[in-house]
């Protein structure tokens, strides 16, 4: 491929001589277990239980991964219900050790109530862990489930086992923070063009105008058990100003700026890579710590911003052009015609950008929006919404070109973090608040017309 990096020797940062020995040792040992050839995949899973001695059971969590890894969708189906009803906790066995500790609260009983309250399954999946390699196999085990429950809604037990190990697994205090550059091996850089999911990286060349510039930088989180995998990474451009457009920020032509001169950190791009790892959160560790990072590398920088999409204010506004609102239908119309169409409409676009951003609520009180929920989660504020921000196919579809700023002010990011989960409250600058207010008295009016 033009442009790509190449791999030297000694570039490898993540190499080091005592991980190169474990790993050689490990591809000339024979793990996979051949007399087991005739034993089904369950009673070898019965037989992992048994512990009878550390290399017979790394040989026989091997021999199982790798027949799972065999499997056809029925098979696996079939796998997982053996995990879900043959592995599952004994109800009785708990109500009578939970009875018995109730009655008479010491150390043995207690011992003995944790005992028959964990699922055997999750017991399995540790003894799994042992082989080389296991912890990604597992996560991809793990999407296999994910994919099935939707035919099996029962397999939503067994999902359980595995999302309170991985949250023991990848505790932010297992995680790598790597900075990934134009010298970082091939082999990741090619992943993270793979799993950019927000804006496609379509050539090496786009990546390298991502990576190699002097005002550009990128982190990801990797896991010592998977070490050339990222488990998530984000995107920052050193800039001047607040940034109100995706299309100038990553514009081929666009000129470099030295980042002794930026006052500002923009992330622009948040991208989750393992869909295995769903539901175990990385983001919010991630963006303090490459805050922290930033800041001690460059002290200067005053304001520390997203440039996000709005993934679902269209889909909103669809629902409130069916329910009358001739503003939404409007707007709707533009950005399906020509992008051009919408100029007039800015104001108006912004205007319902803020009020879905602030008062449009799910029923638990959290915000509509995913991503909304993600950065208000962490501490953030929403600073200002831009129309015209990101004209390509998908940003139109999903937002009719709209994006949003989320601030993290350092000085009230736990304040907002605290409020937003006890209260629900959605932090805001006054411009998004005017403009949330002005959609609001325009919806009130129409409907008491």
């Amino acid at each position: 491929m033009n442009g790509a990096p190449t791999t030297k020797a000694g570039s490898v940062k993540s190499s080091s001589f005592f991980a190169d020995f474990i790993n050689t040792l490990l591809e000339r040992t024979p793990w996979m277990d051949t007399s087991t050839a005739g034993k089904p995949t369950t009673e070898m899973c019965e037989a992992l239980f048994t512990g009878r001695g550390e290399i017979s059971g790394i040989r026989t969590a091997s021999t199982i991964l790798a027949r799972y890894e065999q499997m056809d969708p029925s098979e696996q189906a079939d796998f997982f219900q053996y995990l879900t009803e043959k592995l599952d906790v004994d109800a009785q066995a708990v109500q009578s050790a939970a009875k018995a500790y109730a009655d008479h609260p010491d150390g043995q009983r207690l011992e003995a109530l944790y005992r028959v309250a964990e699922p055997r399954r999750q017991e399995l999946l540790r003894r799994l862990n042992q082989a080389p390699g296991a912890t990604g196999r597992l996560v991809r085990m793990r999407l296999d489930l994910l994919n099935l429950m939707k035919a099996h809604p029962q397999f939503a037990r067994a999902d359980l086992d595995f999302v309170h190990l991985f949250k023991s697994w990848f505790n932010r205090g297992f995680l790598v923070l790597r900075h990934i550059d134009w010298r970082t091996p091939a082999n990741i850089l090619e992943k993270i063009i793979e799993y950019e999911a927000v804006h496609a990286i379509n050539s090496w060349d786009e990546l390298r105008r991502r990576l190699l510039p002097p005002d550009r930088r990128c982190f990801a989180f990797f896991h010592p058990a998977m070490p050339d995998e990222p488990l998530i990474f984000v995107e920052v451009a050193l800039v001047n100003g607040i940034p109100g457009s995706i299309q100038s920020l990553l514009a081929e032509t666009r000129p470099h700026l030295d980042p002794n001169k930026a006052d500002t950190a923009v992330f622009y791009s948040i991208s989750n890579c393992q869909e295995g790892l769903r539901g175990i959160s990385f983001g919010n560790s991630l963006i303090k710590q490459v805050v922290e990072e930033l800041s001690s590398e460059l002290p200067h920088l005053k304001n520390f911003v997203t440039l996000s999409p709005i993934p679902g204010l269209a889909r909103w506004m669809e629902q409130r052009s069916q329910d009358g609102d001739e503003l939404a239908a409007r707007v709707l119309a533009a950005s399906r015609d020509k992008p051009e169409k919408l100029e007039p409409l800015r104001i108006e676009l912004r205007q319902l950008a803020a009020h879905y951003l602030v008062d449009q609520k799910r029923d638990d009180g959290l915000p509509l929006d995913a991503v909304a929920r993600f950065h208000l989660g962490n501490g953030a504020l929403v600073h200002e919404v831009h129309a015209m921000a990101d004209s390509s196919p998908n940003g139109m579809r999903q937002s009719c070109g709209a994006m949003v700023n989320y601030l993290y002010d350092l000085r009230t990011v736990e304040q907002n973090h605290e409020e937003f989960l006890m209260g629900r409250t959605v932090a805001s600058s006054r411009d998004i608040k005017a403009l949330a207010r002005s959609a609001s008295a325009a919806k009130g009016k129409k409907t008491n017309a």
